[in-house]
């Protein structure tokens, strides 16, 4: 069975019916070529699904987990789970502090202008980690976070 040297896909001429290119007979192969490998037959480079798995933290990080061919790959598991016990642990951090900053407003003005000044900055800091995480994973960089990497490192590895 002969592969399209362009697109993978199979042909039974010489012209591929996916993307028209000519398939010539090599003689090292035998006229076949072997399909493209897995993550890019999916359509996704190893550091783009890594960068994804931040994207909208725990969903995207449980549906890199699940999918086939990017469960099997350590690194795009280690993101992902990066990404799902982040999530987690801005979720429960998030919740706490908005129980500080309610208990911050019984103060008459000062607990209210702390509060007002303190929150928004949180959120900016939030969202550059975010950035910071989705930049350094589609530069195929691997930094880990200080409580929540260790263990996405054990089960990425496991």
């Amino acid at each position: 069975m002969a592969f399209c040297p362009s697109c993978g896909s199979q042909v039974d001429g010489r012209f591929c019916p996916k993307c028209g290119a000519s398939v010539a007979a090599d003689p090292g192969t035998g006229g076949t070529v072997p399909p493209p490998p897995a993550a890019q037959a999916s359509g996704l480079s190893e550091n783009m699904a890594c960068a994804l798995c931040y994207l909208l933290g725990l969903l995207t990080g449980v549906l890199f987990l699940v999918l086939a061919p990017y469960n099997q790959n350590r690194k795009i598991r280690f993101h992902a789970f990066q990404a799902i016990f982040m999530h987690v642990a801005l979720i429960i951090a998030g919740f706490a502090l908005s129980i500080v900053f309610g208990l911050l407003l019984q103060v008459p003005f000062i607990g209210a202008m702390i509060g007002l000044v303190v929150w928004p900055i949180l959120g900016l800091a939030c969202f550059a980690l975010w950035l910071m995480l989705m930049y350094k994973a589609y530069n195929n960089e691997k930094w880990v976070l200080p409580i929540v990497g260790p263990l996405a490192e054990k089960q990425a590895n496991a």
